[in-house]
């Protein structure tokens, strides 16, 4: 297909832009402020789909495209592609994040025990429209538990393992620098399993859950039980020019293993995880990531498909490729549409004309 640049009309191009900007207003250090602290959440799901732990910049990005998430994310990447690469941080084992929220839904009692955190699972779904009318809504306080969780929390598919229950669980330490990095190296099939799940670490969050949910409602091979869900802070282990490993930080992360019970003899595995704290996004990803293997060309749960077609930039620039003037293609399709409407009529307008 042949695409058209737009051509002439520059002024009205640049009042368009100006016109959208309009839209969002001022854009002081202030709202940016706001939106971060308003908008964890979303925050969250910016800064894994754009593979840029930056909250500030998430904010920011938000502010400028003035919600349009698909924006948001472009700038960031964008963003992203400017900065020199200083570090690559330590590898980060499970039982070492900050753990917050971490259940299964497998085993009633797992080591280290359940721990909800924060979550609306089991809550209401009331809408405060008190806050219209001017009442402010204030959450009730958390009240300190009687004995505290711990920080951390063991991997439960280390536990398995040891009893023999899980196939192929990477539990053994990484070698960071032979880890392949998406964002440098083309995705391609069959995937190694390290770009595999960084595409589904950056991937549309929405794209991910609507396959993955194909593939529980039984569009997949495996239907699929939470082994673990976790939502943590992990430390950003570097290391100094010196030699000595410290932490420059934490992020927060979530991950999540999903398990099925139709393997040869012990249980099958898919896993995903994300910058920030989505939940969702990682249960569907582990789904896809469980059902990938064994998958038919043309299915949902195929990786070549689900990889391609969960890619937020390319899937939302190509529908935004539709916009653009494709008339010269257009036309030349009417023409053809017209000749051929004319060439099955002139049979008929013979024998009229006879």
């Amino acid at each position: 297909m042949a695409y058209v640049a737009t051509r002439g009309g520059e002024r009205a191009i640049d009042q368009a832009e100006r016109l959208y900007r309009s839209l969002m207003g001022d854009i002081d250090a202030q709202r940016v402020a706001e939106i971060e602290a308003a908008l964890p959440l979303l925050i969250d799901r910016l800064m894994g789909e754009s593979s840029l732990y930056a909250p500030e910049l998430a904010a920011l990005a938000l502010a400028q495209s003035g919600g349009d998430l698909y924006e948001a994310i472009l700038l960031m990447r964008a963003w992203r592609t400017t900065q020199p690469r200083l570090q690559v941080a330590e590898p980060v084992q499970q039982g070492q994040t900050f753990t917050h929220r971490r259940i299964s839904a497998a085993f009633k009692d797992i080591p280290g025990g359940q721990i909800l955190g924060p979550t609306l699972d089991y809550s209401h779904r009331l809408l405060e429209t008190g806050v219209l009318g001017g009442a402010p809504y204030r959450p009730d306080p958390v009240e300190p538990a009687a004995r505290p969780a711990p920080a951390r929390h063991p991997s439960l598919a280390e536990w398995q393992k040891a009893q023999g229950l899980v196939h192929d669980v990477q539990t053994e330490p990484v070698d960071k620098d032979k880890i392949p990095d998406l964002t440098r190296e083309p995705l391609l099939f069959p995937a190694k399993r390290a770009h595999s799940l960084q595409s589904l670490a950056r991937a549309d969050t929405g794209g991910v859950l609507a396959l993955g949910y194909s593939a529980m409602r039984g569009y997949g091979n495996a239907h699929p039980t939470v082994n673990e869900l976790r939502l943590s802070e992990a430390d950003l282990r570097v290391r100094h020019p010196r030699g000595t490993v410290f932490s420059a930080g934490r992020v927060r992360t979530s991950q999540a293993e999903v398990v099925t019970t139709k393997g040869k003899g012990a249980l099958q595995v898919g896993f995903c995880a994300t910058f920030g704290w989505n939940e969702m996004k990682c249960i569907a990803g582990a789904t896809l990531d469980l059902n990938a293997p064994g998958a038919a060309k043309n299915s949902p749960v195929n990786e070549e498909f689900f990889l391609y077609h969960t890619e937020p930039v390319e899937a939302s620039g190509f529908c935004i490729h539709f916009k653009l003037p494709h008339y010269v293609t257009f036309q030349s399709a009417l023409d053809n549409l017209r000749a051929a409407k004319a060439k099955a009529e002139a049979p008929a307008k013979e024998e009229a004309d006879a």
